[in-house]
């Protein structure tokens, strides 16, 4: 089986590589990281570089694609050779993942008209633009498709994906072997826990980062 993680620039790290970490897990699994062009690309923190080993026009049938979020999404919504490729692939994926705003390119490549999604808290608007119907769900599974949330939720999107792939017990061997059991310090991982002046000053932060990419 082959995974492609797809690259671009000012892309979020966390969203291709905790996917990457469960699924590269899995027995006889191929993962490889892909963009238009092979070289690095740097993340939207800016500190760090992601190789693309393999270019569209090498990577034409993957079994599993996973499209990562970040602020780079939003100038990719109209970009002809990335929803081509998008495109094209999933018509022969057995799964199309995305992870936090990664899904924006799933709807701008027309694949989650009228299906429930996922996507990071601050970016429902630009996800219901696409004709997707956001939900506040931490992974939507419809069909073959699965988004997932912000981030974080990408690992979790991963375990599942590999309980459809492998298994439960390889899904559940490989959740102990990176030791995923989340104990997190605050109860605020999301804007319905959070304090409402914490959304607000992030929102504003996001979209203030989001405006500088385009």
């Amino acid at each position: 089986m082959q995974t492609a993680i797809l690259l671009y620039p000012a892309l979020t790290a966390l969203d291709a590589i905790g996917p990457y970490d469960v699924l590269s897990r899995i027995p006889d699994m191929d993962v490889v990281f892909v963009a238009r062009e092979t070289g690095e690309y740097r993340t939207d923190q800016g500190s760090l570089g992601l190789i693309a080993d393999a270019a569209f026009a090498d990577v034409t049938a993957p079994d599993v694609l996973v499209v990562p979020g970040g602020f780079g999404t939003r100038p990719l919504m109209n970009d002809r050779d990335h929803l081509d490729w998008i495109r094209h692939v999933h018509a022969t994926t057995t799964w199309t993942t995305s992870v936090c705003t990664g899904s924006l390119l799933l709807g701008a490549s027309g694949l989650l008209e009228g299906l429930d999604a996922t996507t990071h808290w601050a970016s429902y608007d630009a996800l219901a633009s696409t004709g997707a119907l956001p939900t506040a769900e931490r992974v939507v599974q419809q069909g073959k498709i699965i988004t997932a949330a912000g981030v974080s939720s990408g690992i979790d999107m991963a375990l599942q994906l590999c309980a459809h792939l492998a298994g439960d017990d390889v899904a559940r061997a490989i959740q102990l072997s990176i030791e995923y059991d989340p104990q997190p310090p605050f109860d605020c991982g999301s804007p319905a826990k959070a304090p409402a002046e914490l959304v607000a000053l992030l929102r504003q932060i996001t979209d203030e980062k989001q405006a500088a990419y385009g």
